[in-house]
């Protein structure tokens, strides 16, 4: 099977030039197009998703040789969480070659947090599949960039850390709840309140509930943060 021309030119994005065209094919292809011989993107998100956790925790080992484990694992969780792998993705215009099925593409697939980020992953499995692990790591480490050697010492998503400082005050966990939900169906946004028992409280808008109860939270941490 020969790539596409968009495919071709995906290849050079991401510095990698496949012997087995179709392990692309599939890995661009979400399960809204596939057929009933399961030829879309899902085992190989389940291998890529291992297979960049791997080289993650080889690079920070490597990195800081004398951290703990509880040093590091903010940091690995950092590296690969979905919003840092659909921020890869679009860096890499990865939407733009997704094959998908036209329900998802009415309601702007090519634009989701979690289609990109599993579809990241499927990339990943597929170059690990056709090169082997040494161009998986390569293609990571050079898609990851500065995000590896740059990542916080404190690399605890915002939602985590509150709940931390809850705790350690003896407060229940904080609540989140929406106030609000506007634009159309296929782009909503979302304004999400992080609640303290204690009574503090801070709101964030964005394109999905994750996103707005994490930006929440960290605007009502460093509104914690400037009053102590």
């Amino acid at each position: 099977m020969k790539l596409s021309g968009d495919l071709k030119v995906f290849e050079g994005r991401i510095g990698h030039h496949f012997a087995t065209p179709e392990l692309l094919n599939r890995a661009v292809t979400h399960a809204s197009m596939s057929s009933a011989n399961r030829d879309d993107n899902q085992r190989l998100e389940f291998l890529g998703d291992r297979v960049l956790g791997l080289v993650m925790a080889e690079a920070l080992l490597a990195l800081d040789t004398r951290a703990t484990e509880g040093q590091l694992a903010p940091r690995f969780n950092a590296l690969v969480r979905k919003e840092t792998c659909a921020d890869v993705a679009r860096e890499i215009d990865l939407g733009q070659v997704l094959k998908l099925g036209r329900s998802e593409m009415i309601s702007g697939g090519r634009r989701k947090q979690a289609l990109l980020g599993d579809a990241i992953e499927a990339v990943i499995a597929a170059v690990y599949l056709d090169g082997g692990f040494d161009a998986a790591r390569d293609m990571v480490l050079r898609l990851w960039g500065n995000r590896v050697t740059t990542v916080k010492e404190d690399a605890r998503d915002a939602k985590t850390a509150l709940q931390e400082w809850a705790q350690a005050r003896g407060l229940n966990p904080p609540k989140y709840v929406q106030t609000d939900r506007s634009g159309p169906d296929h782009a909503p946004v979302f304004t999400i309140t992080a609640q303290l028992e204690s009574g503090q409280e801070a709101a964030a808008t964005a394109n999905s509930k994750r996103n707005a109860e994490q930006a929440a939270a960290s605007t009502l941490m460093a509104q914690l943060e400037n009053d102590t």
